[in-house]
Order: structure tokens, then C-alpha cells, then sequence
């Protein structure tokens, strides 16, 4: 291994050396100031006990931390295809910057997609095929105790807080939103000033009560209710579980708690903030749907609901039961999918912890009708949601409209360069560093949030269209379909069971539900 050191420096000093002669006089004390940091540079690398590669090849084993270093950059700009990126694909970013420009998200020659392989999923179009409405239809969120129903849009911004993104990101998205009358989520981390641009809020409160929270971190009725009747605030969410990260809370160093931070979240300034795994407010489902109908009380009646990255069935389903015994249900109901996104989370969580969305999703739409309650509860769901395909087959599987985060962040700018969790956004979009976030420039960002969400909800209506329907009220399963292997192809309607309304009231329930249906107990959440 020493001659590889060796040989490395021979070969260096070779071409310092030719330099030197070549310039001449001061150029060979060039040649001895060089010598002199390399030596020293090798000789700290056999010394250090911290990096093994140094030790047996000092000097040269930098090189591989270089590389390791802009490995990222390297695979995505010369060597991914356009359909290999994660966890979005080049395609997929190419259409969402194309639409945020409002220039033509089109491709020539075909599909570069394996039609062929297991997992392949298309929508079927229609022989007739009909005009697209002229406007997109809006979804009324209220149901009986709701007195300010409010009317989503079919794509919205998903939660993403203040502190994991910057304030420029935020002011973008928030008018954009209001450009295009779309909602905003505020995410857990409190609703900030940066969130006051005039677009419609959905204010996310989670386990640590950011914005509404006493001193020793309860939750406080009162600062609730003074943020919840709000004009801007249209409805508000009970964050039970996020895709990315479930079961698990958060910390915010005390370096990170800035004045401004502090603030929003109703913290004390440069101490630590923590956002604890589970919620103080409940512990059965019963008492989770009661204080459902305490925030929307609070709000002075706007539509009140809760997001959750389904775990067990049986879960849900006792949730369900304690809707139906106490005579109480949220307006809505988030599914957050295993593949959504975050700022940082555990790789063991991000890859294996948490029901990917259209498991979720299926679950929960399907607890809903077999217990008679679809009808009361609108089902929103956020995971990956970046195309008008997204969006439609999302509503054909159950869902009555969409929320999108990294989608959203690359309409403002981001180019999945995966360091949100340092603070070294390339794009001012996941910082906090006033001097990268200054590179995102509000007014143009904003036009851009504006013109993705209007162009992907376009697209899925042309797309609907094709399929020969007027609406998403009009989408079943069976027209969407999936390869099973190289010789079956099924429908949505084939590969999962489709509750009737009422179904699970009935004696005994459907057999592939009858376990976890025996199980869930509304006086107490079962692992």
C-alpha cells in the first residue's frame, strides 16, 4: 500500500516539477511549499484513527471522498435514464418544471416505460370520449356538525411547516394558492407570518400543538380558537401520523429555534423543541372523535379532521366504530401513503415503516362504506401526488382530492437534491440560511406554483375526458388496471374487495375483514 503512496507522489511531484522548470526562478519554491503540504497532509492520514482508507493511502484516499461527495449530482446528470430517478424519476420532474413555466409538458416517439412488466398500471380510455368540463369541479368538505363547509380543489399543498421550509418557499406557495384558489396546509410546525399571503389555509396541528400550546406543551383551547377563526384559516387538521416517518415525533436542536420560530410555534427561543411520538388529547378512539368535534367547535364550525399514515386496519376500524356508537365524524380524512416525503426521517423508516397510500387509501374508503359513514367523511390523500395521472387514479381508487408536497417544492424550485436535512438547499427551498434562501425569488415562484397546480389539474381532466367521463364523481376502479404478471392483466375492481355501504354491519362481516373487524374496539387503539 505504501508504494501506491509513494508512486502517487512521485508522479505528482513529476508534474510539479515540469511546471516548475517551466516557469522558472520562483516556481521551484512553488515546487517546496507544495512538497511541504503534502507531506505534512500524508503524514496527519497516517497518524488520525478516524478514517481507515486514509491511513493505508493517505493523499490519494481523498479522492475517493470527493467522489462519494458529488456522487448524487454525478447519477443524476450523466448517468440516470429518464425513468430511473427516485424518488422521482427525470420524466416526471421534467413535467412538473415544464407545467410550472406554463410551456408544453409533451413527449415525442412513445413511452420509455416496460409496458410488460408486473406492476405496470393504466387508465382505459373511452371509444367515446368526452369534452372536458370547462372548469375543474370543486369538493365540499362539511358534514352534519359542520356550519363553514369549504370547497377543495382537486390538487392542493400538502403540510409542509415553517422551519423545514424557508420563508420565501412559504410566501411562493401560499400565493400561488391564492392565485390559483387552491388550499395551503400549514404543516405541524404552527402557522407563521410567511403563511399570510391570502390563500386558503388548512391549519395542522400535531402532537406537539405548535401555535396553540401552553407552557409545558398541553394543548390551550383558547390560543387554538384565537388562530382557528381566522378568516384565512378554512379548516383544521388533527396530524396523527405522517407517511414518511409514523409513530415517531420530532426534535428541533435548540441552535434551530429561532425568534421567529419561537415564535410561530409558541416555544421558548434557542431551547430545544420537541415534538413527542404520540398526541396528549386522546388515548382511545373515542376520545379522538371527540376532539375532532372539539376543534371544529373551537373554529366556530369549519370542517374539522385528522391525518394519519395507516397503520393496523383494526386501527381505523375502531375508529369507525367509535364515529357510529358516539354519533361523531370528521369532515375529512387524510391518507398519508409509506412513500410520502420529509425533511428527515430514519431510513428504516422511510423504506419499511408505514402502509404504502393505495393500501391506505383503499382501507380507509372501504372502512367508510362498509359502515355507512362514506357519505359524511371526504377522503383527501397525499404520497407521490406530482401528474394528472397521479391525481386520477387516485380518485378512481377512492379518494375525493389530492394534496402534493415535493411536487409543489419543485414548482418553487427544488431539484431533489436530498440535503433538506442540512440546511444547505441549493434553491433557498428547505433552509433556513438567509443567503441561499434569498435565491428564490418570490413573485416568479409564485407564478409558477400558480400555473403546476392549474396545468396537472387540467391534465387530469383532459385524461378523464378520454375515459369518457364528465368528473371524478364518475370514476370506478374497474378503470384502472394493473399487470399482475406477463400473462394477467386486472382492474381495481378484481384485485381488491369492494365493500357495499353498510356492509360491516352486517352479521357475520365479509370474511377478509371479519378478524380485524372483531378486534377493533372503540375504547382502545390495538398494536
Amino acid at each position: 500500500m505504501l508504494r501506491f503512496f509513494i508512486l502517487g507522489v512521485l508522479v505528482f511531484l513529476g508534474a510539479v516539477a515540469t511546471l516548475a522548470a517551466a516557469i522558472g526562478g520562483w516556481g521551484w519554491w512553488i515546487l517546496v511549499g507544495v512538497l511541504g503540504v503534502f507531506l505534512l497532509l500524508g503524514g496527519y492520514d497516517v497518524l488520525q484513527r478516524r478514517h481507515s482508507i486514509l491511513r493505508n493511502y493517505p493523499i490519494l484516499g481523498h479522492m475517493r471522498f470527493l467522489l462519494e461527495g458529488i456522487r448524487p449530482e454525478i447519477q443524476q446528470y450523466f448517468i440516470e435514464r429518464n425513468y430511473d430517478g427516485r424518488p422521482f424519476d427525470r420524466d416526471t420532474r421534467s413535467s412538473i418544471y415544464e407545467r410550472a413555466k406554463d410551456t408544453k409538458a409533451e413527449q415525442p416517439f412513445g413511452t420509455e416505460l416496460d409496458v410488460n412488466q408486473p406492476g405496470y398500471e393504466y387508465l382505459v380510455h373511452s371509444t367515446v370520449p368526452v369534452k372536458p368540463a370547462a372548469e375543474p369541479p370543486r369538493v365540499r368538505i362539511g358534514g352534519p356538525g359542520c356550519t363553514q363547509p369549504y370547497d377543495m380543489a382537486l390538487m392542493n399543498v400538502s403540510a409542509m411547516s415553517f422551519g423545514a421550509l424557508s420563508a420565501n418557499a412559504l410566501m411562493a406557495l401560499n400565493a400561488g394558492a391564492a392565485k390559483g384558489g387552491f388550499a395551503h396546509d400549514t404543516g405541524e410546525g404552527g402557522l407563521s407570518p410567511y403563511h399570510r399571503q391570502g390563500g386558503d389555509l388548512v391549519w395542522e396541528i400535531g402532537s406537539g400543538y405548535f401555535g396553540c400550546r401552553t407552557h409545558d406543551g398541553d394543548f390551550d383551547p383558547e390560543k387554538f380558537r384565537e388562530t382557528a377563526t381566522d378568516d384565512q384559516v378554512k379548516m383544521v387538521s388533527l396530524k396523527l401520523s405522517q407517511g414518511a416517518k409514523p409513530g415517531i415525533g420530532g426534535v428541533l436542536p435548540g441552535a434551530k429555534v429561532s425568534r421567529e420560530i419561537a415564535q410561530t410555534r409558541g416555544v421558548p427561543e434557542g431551547e430545544k423543541c420537541v415534538s413527542p411520538p404520540a398526541h396528549k388529547v386522546f388515548s382511545t378512539p373515542r376520545e379522538l372523535v371527540h376532539f375532532i368535534a372539539r376543534m371544529r367547535e373551537l373554529s366556530g364550525g369549519k370542517p374539522a379532521g385528522f391525518k394519519l399514515c395507516l397503520g393496523s386496519r383494526s386501527d381505523f376500524l375502531a375508529i369507525c366504530k367509535a364515529m357510529l356508537e358516539e354519533q361523531v365524524t370528521p369532515d375529512f380524512v387524510i391518507v398519508d401513503g409509506g412513500e410520502g416525503g420529509t425533511g428527515a426521517a430514519p431510513l428504516e423508516y422511510e423504506d419499511h415503516v408505514g402502509t404504502p397510500l393505495t393500501e391506505g387509501l383503499l382501507a380507509v374508503h372501504n372502512s367508510l362504506v362498509g359502515v355507512g359513514l362514506r357519505d359524511r367523511v371526504k377522503v383527501g390523500v397525499s404520497g407521490k401526488v406530482a401528474t394528472g395521472i397521479d391525481v386520477v387514479k387516485r380518485l378512481a381508487q377512492g379518494a375525493d382530492y389530492t394534496n402534493s408536497a415535493r411536487s409543489m417544492m419543485m414548482a418553487v424550485g427544488c431539484i431533489q437534491a436530498q440535503l433538506c436535512h442540512t440546511n444547505t438547499c441549493p434553491v433557498g427551498v428547505a433552509t433556513q440560511d438567509p443567503k441561499r434562501m434569498r435565491a428564490l425569488y418570490v413573485p416568479d415562484k409564485t407564478e409558477r406554483v400558480y400555473y403546476y397546480q392549474r396545468n396537472a389539474v387540467q391534465q387530469a381532466m383532459q385524461v378523464m375526458a378520454s375515459m369518457g367521463v364528465h368528473g371524478p364523481d364518475e370514476l370506478r376502479p374497474h378503470m384502472l388496471r394493473r399487470r399482475i404478471d406477463h400473462e394477467r392483466v386486472l382492474s381495481y375492481a378484481e384485485i381488491y374487495r369492494h365493500l357495499e355501504p353498510g356492509e360491516l354491519l352486517s352479521a357475520p362481516p365479509p370474511g377478509e375483514w371479519a378478524l380485524d373487524w372483531s378486534i377493533a374496539d372503540p375504547d382502545k387503539f390495538v398494536a
